[in-house]
Protein backbone atom coordinates (compact mmCIF):
# COMPACT_ATOMS: atom_id res chain seq x y z
CA UNK A 1 0.00 0.00 0.00
CA UNK A 2 1.39 3.59 -1.07
CA UNK A 3 2.59 5.77 1.74
CA UNK A 4 0.00 8.41 0.84
CA UNK A 5 -2.70 5.86 1.57
CA UNK A 6 -1.46 4.83 4.82
CA UNK A 7 -0.96 7.90 6.34
CA UNK A 8 -4.37 9.39 5.89
CA UNK A 9 -5.68 5.87 7.22
CA UNK A 10 -3.38 6.44 10.48
CA UNK A 11 -5.12 10.13 11.02
CA UNK A 12 -8.31 8.83 10.62
CA UNK A 13 -7.77 6.67 13.23
CA UNK A 14 -6.29 8.72 15.93
CA UNK A 15 -9.02 11.46 15.56
CA UNK A 16 -11.85 9.32 17.64
CA UNK A 17 -9.27 9.19 20.43
CA UNK A 18 -8.45 12.88 20.28
CA UNK A 19 -12.08 13.44 20.79
CA UNK A 20 -12.27 11.39 23.54
CA UNK A 21 -9.15 12.38 25.29
CA UNK A 22 -9.84 16.39 25.03
CA UNK A 23 -12.81 16.44 26.74
CA UNK A 24 -11.95 14.13 29.56
CA UNK A 25 -8.76 16.22 30.24
CA UNK A 26 -10.82 19.73 30.30
CA UNK A 27 -13.06 17.56 32.59
CA UNK A 28 -10.87 17.00 35.01
CA UNK A 29 -9.51 20.89 35.06
CA UNK A 30 -10.26 21.94 38.52
CA UNK A 31 -12.46 24.75 38.92
CA UNK A 32 -12.07 27.82 41.58
CA UNK A 33 -15.31 28.00 44.35
CA UNK A 34 -16.87 31.29 44.28
CA UNK A 35 -15.72 33.05 47.19
CA UNK A 36 -17.66 33.56 50.25
CA UNK A 37 -19.83 36.92 50.75
CA UNK A 38 -18.58 38.57 53.97
CA UNK A 39 -21.53 38.16 56.58
CA UNK A 40 -22.84 41.65 58.04
CA UNK A 41 -20.78 43.35 60.66
CA UNK A 42 -21.36 42.21 64.53
CA UNK A 43 -20.43 44.12 67.24
CA UNK A 44 -21.10 41.21 69.55
CA UNK A 45 -19.63 38.60 67.29
CA UNK A 46 -16.32 40.85 67.57
CA UNK A 47 -15.92 41.08 71.17
CA UNK A 48 -16.72 37.67 71.89
CA UNK A 49 -14.17 35.90 69.35
CA UNK A 50 -11.22 38.42 70.91
CA UNK A 51 -11.83 36.69 74.41
CA UNK A 52 -10.91 38.82 76.93
CA UNK A 53 -14.72 41.25 76.82
CA UNK A 54 -16.61 38.85 78.47
CA UNK A 55 -18.15 41.41 80.96
CA UNK A 56 -19.05 44.26 78.42
CA UNK A 57 -20.24 41.82 75.97
CA UNK A 58 -22.29 41.16 79.25
CA UNK A 59 -23.43 44.20 79.36
CA UNK A 60 -23.88 44.46 75.82
CA UNK A 61 -26.27 41.69 75.54
CA UNK A 62 -27.86 42.68 78.92
CA UNK A 63 -28.93 46.26 78.29
CA UNK A 64 -30.03 44.93 74.23
CA UNK A 65 -27.18 47.79 73.22
CA UNK A 66 -25.35 45.61 71.15
CA UNK A 67 -28.11 44.64 69.27
CA UNK A 68 -29.41 48.03 69.14
CA UNK A 69 -25.76 48.83 67.15
CA UNK A 70 -25.99 45.69 65.18
CA UNK A 71 -29.33 46.99 63.55
CA UNK A 72 -28.26 50.18 62.63
CA UNK A 73 -25.18 48.63 61.03
CA UNK A 74 -27.86 46.68 58.85
CA UNK A 75 -29.35 50.02 57.91
CA UNK A 76 -28.47 52.73 56.05
CA UNK A 77 -26.36 54.91 58.76
CA UNK A 78 -23.00 56.95 56.54
CA UNK A 79 -22.06 58.05 59.52
CA UNK A 80 -20.83 54.56 61.12
CA UNK A 81 -19.96 53.86 64.66
CA UNK A 82 -16.67 53.87 67.04
CA UNK A 83 -16.74 51.73 70.12
CA UNK A 84 -14.28 51.73 73.06
CA UNK A 85 -14.46 48.66 74.79
CA UNK A 86 -12.78 47.78 78.35
CA UNK A 87 -11.11 44.83 78.80
CA UNK A 88 -12.32 42.56 81.73
CA UNK A 89 -9.49 43.72 83.73
CA UNK A 90 -10.36 46.83 83.23
CA UNK A 91 -13.46 46.03 85.27
CA UNK A 92 -11.72 44.37 87.85
CA UNK A 93 -9.80 47.18 88.66
CA UNK A 94 -12.89 48.96 89.79
CA UNK A 95 -14.47 49.41 92.88
CA UNK A 96 -16.27 46.41 94.38
CA UNK A 97 -19.91 46.46 93.42
CA UNK A 98 -19.60 49.88 91.22
CA UNK A 99 -22.12 47.99 88.10
CA UNK A 100 -24.08 45.99 90.41
CA UNK A 101 -24.81 49.25 92.74
CA UNK A 102 -25.86 51.20 89.80
CA UNK A 103 -29.65 51.18 88.28
CA UNK A 104 -30.70 49.36 85.03
CA UNK A 105 -30.95 53.01 83.48
CA UNK A 106 -27.36 53.86 84.40
CA UNK A 107 -25.94 50.67 82.96
CA UNK A 108 -27.43 51.38 79.84
CA UNK A 109 -25.95 54.75 79.84
CA UNK A 110 -22.39 54.10 81.06
CA UNK A 111 -22.96 51.37 78.21
CA UNK A 112 -24.19 53.78 75.82
CA UNK A 113 -21.20 55.89 76.92
CA UNK A 114 -19.06 53.76 75.46
CA UNK A 115 -20.23 53.94 71.99
CA UNK A 116 -20.58 57.21 69.19
CA UNK A 117 -22.30 57.34 66.34
CA UNK A 118 -19.27 57.96 64.07
CA UNK A 119 -16.36 55.73 62.19
CA UNK A 120 -13.11 57.10 63.66
CA UNK A 121 -9.70 55.75 62.71
CA UNK A 122 -7.35 56.44 64.68
CA UNK A 123 -5.55 59.40 62.85
CA UNK A 124 -9.11 60.70 63.11
CA UNK A 125 -9.28 60.23 66.74
CA UNK A 126 -6.35 62.43 66.56
CA UNK A 127 -7.67 65.25 65.31
CA UNK A 128 -10.99 65.02 66.52
CA UNK A 129 -12.59 68.16 67.18
CA UNK A 130 -13.36 68.11 71.19
CA UNK A 131 -15.51 67.42 72.69
CA UNK A 132 -16.79 64.37 71.13
CA UNK A 133 -20.62 63.21 71.68
CA UNK A 134 -21.48 59.73 72.84
CA UNK A 135 -24.57 57.94 72.85
CA UNK A 136 -25.09 58.44 76.45
CA UNK A 137 -27.94 60.78 77.46
CA UNK A 138 -29.02 62.31 81.11
CA UNK A 139 -31.04 65.13 83.20
CA UNK A 140 -28.37 67.22 81.74
CA UNK A 141 -27.52 66.63 77.79
CA UNK A 142 -25.62 64.22 76.42
CA UNK A 143 -22.55 62.90 77.81
CA UNK A 144 -19.18 63.59 76.24
CA UNK A 145 -15.53 62.05 75.51
CA UNK A 146 -12.20 64.19 74.76
CA UNK A 147 -9.44 62.81 73.04
CA UNK A 148 -5.98 64.06 73.07
CA UNK A 149 -2.77 62.67 71.03
CA UNK A 150 1.30 62.35 71.83
CA UNK A 151 2.98 61.40 69.13
CA UNK A 152 1.59 58.33 68.07
CA UNK A 153 -0.41 57.56 71.34
CA UNK A 154 -4.14 58.78 71.42
CA UNK A 155 -5.92 58.99 74.77
CA UNK A 156 -9.37 59.22 76.26
CA UNK A 157 -10.32 60.95 78.87
CA UNK A 158 -14.20 61.13 80.73
CA UNK A 159 -13.19 64.22 82.95
CA UNK A 160 -12.95 61.20 85.77
CA UNK A 161 -10.68 58.49 84.01
CA UNK A 162 -8.36 58.87 81.44
CA UNK A 163 -6.58 55.73 79.49
CA UNK A 164 -4.81 55.10 76.07
CA UNK A 165 -6.43 53.57 73.27
CA UNK A 166 -3.80 50.61 73.12
CA UNK A 167 -5.50 48.07 70.33
CA UNK A 168 -8.06 48.24 67.45
CA UNK A 169 -9.77 45.01 66.88
CA UNK A 170 -11.78 46.41 64.21
CA UNK A 171 -10.73 49.86 61.95
CA UNK A 172 -12.75 49.48 58.86
CA UNK A 173 -15.72 51.52 57.73
CA UNK A 174 -18.77 51.72 59.44
CA UNK A 175 -17.15 50.39 62.53
CA UNK A 176 -13.79 50.97 64.82
CA UNK A 177 -13.42 48.90 68.22
CA UNK A 178 -10.54 49.63 70.55
CA UNK A 179 -9.62 47.85 73.37
CA UNK A 180 -9.60 50.24 76.25
CA UNK A 181 -7.74 49.19 79.63
CA UNK A 182 -9.80 51.80 82.00
CA UNK A 183 -13.63 51.47 82.01
CA UNK A 184 -14.62 55.07 81.09
CA UNK A 185 -16.95 56.52 84.13
CA UNK A 186 -18.54 59.59 83.15
CA UNK A 187 -19.10 62.22 85.73
CA UNK A 188 -22.89 62.47 85.24
CA UNK A 189 -23.37 58.95 86.85
CA UNK A 190 -19.92 58.81 88.99
CA UNK A 191 -19.21 62.83 90.09
CA UNK A 192 -20.30 64.26 92.93
CA UNK A 193 -24.04 64.97 93.14
CA UNK A 194 -26.28 67.35 95.42
CA UNK A 195 -29.00 65.23 97.50
CA UNK A 196 -31.55 66.45 95.35
CA UNK A 197 -29.79 64.88 91.97
CA UNK A 198 -28.63 61.46 93.20
CA UNK A 199 -31.98 59.20 92.89
CA UNK A 200 -33.34 61.65 90.12
CA UNK A 201 -34.31 59.89 87.05
CA UNK A 202 -34.02 56.53 88.27
CA UNK A 203 -37.27 54.68 87.67
CA UNK A 204 -39.18 53.27 90.95
CA UNK A 205 -39.39 49.91 89.71
CA UNK A 206 -35.99 49.68 88.77
CA UNK A 207 -36.73 48.43 85.13
CA UNK A 208 -35.41 50.51 82.29
CA UNK A 209 -34.41 49.42 78.24
CA UNK A 210 -32.84 51.02 75.78
CA UNK A 211 -36.46 51.82 74.55
CA UNK A 212 -36.22 54.59 76.73
CA UNK A 213 -33.04 56.45 75.56
CA UNK A 214 -33.11 58.56 72.72
CA UNK A 215 -30.49 57.98 71.00
CA UNK A 216 -28.61 60.68 68.78
CA UNK A 217 -29.46 58.92 65.61
CA UNK A 218 -33.42 58.98 66.37
CA UNK A 219 -33.10 62.39 66.71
Amino acid sequence: MAASTILPLILLTLTPVLLITIPQTLAKTPVAPAPALAGPVNLVRILDKSGQYKTFFRLLQQTQVGNQVNNHLKGSITEGFTVFAPTDNAFRNLKAGTINRLTNQQQVQLVLYHVVAKYYSLNGLRSVRNPVRTQATGQNGIFVLTFTSQGNRVNVSSGMVKTQINNALRQKFPLAVYQVDKVLLPKELFGAKSPSEVDKGSPADGKYSTNDVCWIWCK
